[in-house]
């Protein structure tokens, strides 16, 4: 990732939980030289020193084919917003978009073993739907197993991870809070979110 002086974002901790918070990420790899992409959520763990991402793919993407020889790039991104050069002292100056990501690269290993990839599935519930999590116990093993072999589990163990936090830091305080302001006047929560994020960087 290009990451200016003024954007860098390598506090760990806090990309963690930026991960967390904006789990469902883009998965590239590439198969044939060509970059294939899916769109997925994720569980993040923290093992031994070791930061591992698990998810599953549809038995019929063609992906899950390409993750296990090849580095893949997980892709978190969600906040961002157009910035408009209205906001600025200097009448020449150029439009530009905030935002925030994190990319973690890795290979993965296929989840074969029967039990591990129910485990992923459920840890996978816990965190996205917990209320459904006794009506699944309640299943058919029937049901389960067949659920089972329509999915690919995998595990991304992460090798190298890299952040930006592009929040108008070159900016002067003045313009940095017009530009706050005005974010938070929309309707839009992502562009609040951006708004908080900007502030964060005065307080």
């Amino acid at each position: 990732m290009y990451v200016p002086k003024h954007f860098q974002f390598k506090d760990y901790t806090e990309q963690i939980a930026f991960m967390k918070q904006y789990s469902f990420a883009t998965i590239v790899s590439i198969k044939d030289n060509i970059p294939i992409a899916t769109q997925l959520p994720f569980q993040i763990k923290e093992h031994a020193d070791k930061l591992f991402l698990s998810s599953h793919f549809a038995v019929a993407n063609e992906q899950a084919n390409s993750i296990v020889e090849n580095t893949s790039l997980v892709i978190f991104s969600e906040p961002h917003a157009y910035i408009s050069p209205m906001h600025y002292d200097k009448e020449e100056s150029v439009p530009t978009w905030d935002y925030i990501a994190v990319h973690a690269y890795g290979t993965a290993r296929i989840i074969n073993n029967e039990d591990e990839k129910t485990e992923v599935l459920e840890q996978m519930i816990k965190t996205y739907d917990s209320a459904y999590l006794n009506q699944w116990r309640e299943l058919s093993d029937r049901f389960k197993k067949g659920m089972m072999r329509g999915i690919v589990a995998f595990e991304l163990e992460v090798t190298d991870l890299q952040g930006q936090k592009k929040i108008s830091q070159n900016k002067t305080v003045i313009e940095r809070e017009r530009i706050a302001t005005y974010l938070e006047k929309g309707d839009n929560p992502i562009e609040k979110s951006i708004a908080k994020s900007i502030r964060n960087l005065q307080s």
